[in-house]
């Protein structure tokens, strides 16, 4: 991409890129957040992002077949990072996305990777960059594992898979929520359209 440094075999970088998103004139947005799709977005997922009207997607990596951000796109712009099989995508390695209000004023910064976590923990090296790019939300996916919690001043955010089944995990993505009283995260089933949250 353009401005963005090459990627050298001997010795590859981090490629990070910017962007932003305003809020609605009311202060509000509402941000759909998938991950893995491995080229196998569930059937259902067209229709789920229609019933919530995004504002915008984002794609935590794994994306697969690059086509899938074109089906994503019919919904709502996307933002996307690679992931570990995404071996010659055009898309950054991270992501920092700002949503900024009215004046321009930055409500919220996004840290959009593939790979951010080791468990429930943040990795060293994420939460480092993250603060350091002064950003108050990782989203990630690479798990397939649906996950809200805080780890080291930092709130992580994996909205699970919405590709192929891994094991017994549910297929489920994830909302953000952009309210001027709060931010609110939340996954939803890919299959029936229903709020989830762990059994």
């Amino acid at each position: 991409m353009p401005g963005m440094p090459a990627r050298s075999a001997r010795s590859p970088r981090l490629i990070q890129q910017s962007a932003s998103v305003p809020l609605r004139a009311d202060g509000t947005l509402t941000i759909a957040c998938v991950a893995d799709t491995h080229s196998q977005p569930h059937p259902a997922t067209a229709e789920r992002l229609a019933a919530i009207a995004p504002d915008a997607i984002l794609h935590a990596g794994d994306i697969g077949d690059p086509a899938v951000i074109d089906q994503l796109a019919a919904a709502a712009p996307v933002f996307a990072v690679r992931g570990n099989i995404d071996t010659r995508s055009q898309f950054p390695d991270v992501l920092v996305l700002d949503l900024v209000g009215a004046g321009g004023d930055r409500r919220l910064r996004i840290w959009l990777t593939h790979i951010a976590v080791n468990g429930p923990r943040l990795s060293a090296d994420v939460a480092r960059a993250a603060r350091a790019g002064q950003a108050q939300l990782v989203v990630c996916g690479h798990s397939h594992v649906p996950f809200i919690g805080r780890d080291r001043d930092l709130t992580v955010f994996n909205p699970g898979s919405i590709g192929p089944r891994r094991f017994q995990l549910p297929i489920v993505f994830g909302t953000i929520a952009i309210a001027p009283t709060g931010v609110r995260l939340a996954h939803v089933d890919c299959a029936t359209g229903q709020a989830w949250t762990p059994p």
